[in-house]
């Protein structure tokens, strides 16, 4: 009759607790059973030895559940250290709201009275400067306006004063003419004096003539004009002839005087009232410019006043950004931390079934061979004294059994 040696499967505490089934071992601790093997010896039948078909089907499984607790081991040690880390988390989480709830929870009304106020001086300062640039501009187009008046009434001094220049060339013109004339008036008396003197000469000799020769001729014959009334005539003829053009002269000359005075009288009047608006004009677009540079300072001042503020703000924002984002970068670290944690926990269930799956298959498979055991009733011990005292004890079970 051959002997077979049969081998229990090695479970971890944990599941064996989980499973009630506990093998107690004789010198006084509960451990594993070392791995035993279902082998048939060479003791009878002719030294033939035969397997059982299912022990290494039995192997495979216990290597499978060997390798599934030392998972399931590290696997407790990660989750022990995981909620560990999330204890701290937690803890550094409570502090740091501990840290920043106050800060959260203070009052900003007189930040927001404040901020209200200034609004409404930027939108009165808005308002003012857009006053401010309607009236430069309105003095703007006021300027242009003067300048074109400016314009227009200097091509007026322009066409005055060229034609108060032509009128001085004409008057040149007629003092040239007068002196002309003059000079004429003054040969024809020099020549009429010279006639005069001839004629006197021509007489006295005449006269001396006639007193020496008195040669007393009767001449019948037509009487003869008087020079000196011809001389007379002529003389009044000419000195008519020149007075009437002189008069003629004077008269246009006076005429072409007052009317060129009028004009050089209207066109000083005209240039001193010119100068005084232009004056006036240069007075106000003086004032208009050194108002403009106050403004335009005032406005630069403002800007810069309101640049510094909005920098301040924005600097304020730029922190709370930052530590919005420091938040949500923790967030979503956490939120990867939970997602790989539950990705674990799934994977951790799936684990724990099968390995459940694989122990309800292993303690099936443990009763089939104890059944078949105390069917043929074949027990060897082989080895050291620990498999004798292994033997023992599965001798002891498979007696227990039998009893059953």
């Amino acid at each position: 009759m051959s002997c077979s040696l049969r081998t229990s499967s090695c479970f971890s505490p944990k599941i064996m607790a989980s499973k009630s089934i506990v093998t107690p071992i004789r010198c006084g601790t509960t451990a594993p059973c070392a791995p035993k093997a279902y082998s048939v010896y060479g003791c009878g039948f002719g030294g033939s030895t035969r397997i059982s078909s299912s022990c290494y089907r039995r192997l495979n499984e216990k290597g499978t559940m060997q390798n599934l607790n030392d998972r399931l081991a590290s696997y407790l040690e990660k989750v022990r250290s995981l909620e560990a880390a999330n204890a701290i988390l937690e803890s550094q989480i409570h502090e740091y709201y501990e840290k920043k709830g106050p800060i959260c929870q203070r009052d900003y009304s007189h930040c927001w009275n404040t901020i209200n106020c200034l609004k409404e001086k930027i939108q009165a300062a808005t308002i003012n400067n857009a006053n401010i640039l309607l009236q430069i501009d309105n003095s703007k187009l006021a300027a242009d306006d003067f300048k074109i008046k400016y314009e227009h009434e200097l091509v007026v001094r322009q066409s005055v004063e060229s034609d108060i220049a032509n009128l001085r060339r004409l008057l040149d013109q007629m003092t040239l003419a007068k002196a002309n004339q003059e000079m004429q008036s003054e040969t024809l008396q020099e020549d009429l004096a010279c006639l005069k003197k001839n004629h006197q000469e021509d007489v006295a000799a005449l006269l001396c003539q006639l007193t020496d020769t008195k040669v007393c001729v009767e001449v019948d014959a037509a009487p003869q004009q008087d020079l000196n009334k011809v001389l007379d005539d002529i003389r009044c003829h000419y000195e008519t002839i020149i007075d009437k053009h002189r008069r003629e002269q004077e008269s246009q000359l006076c005429k072409y005087a007052a009317t060129n005075t009028e004009c050089l009288e209207t066109s000083r009047s005209q240039i001193s009232d010119l100068r005084c608006t232009l004056q006036c004009l240069e007075i106000e677009l003086q004032s208009q410019i050194s108002m403009k540079g106050a403004l335009e300072c005032s406005l630069l001042e403002t800007e810069a006043r309101y640049s510094t503020m909005l920098a301040g703000y924005q600097k304020h924002i730029n922190t709370y950004e930052a530590e919005l984002c420091q938040v949500r970068t923790g967030i979503e670290q956490q939120g990867r931390d939970y997602a790989a944690l539950l990705e674990i926990k799934t994977r951790l269930e799936q684990e724990i079934a099968t390995y459940r799956c694989l122990l309800e298959n292993s303690v099936s498979a443990s009763f089939h061979l104890q059944e078949l055991d105390i069917r043929y009733g074949k027990i060897a011990v082989v080895g050291c004294l620990c498999a004798r005292r292994q033997l023992t004890q599965c001798s002891d079970v498979n007696k227990s059994y039998e009893q059953h």
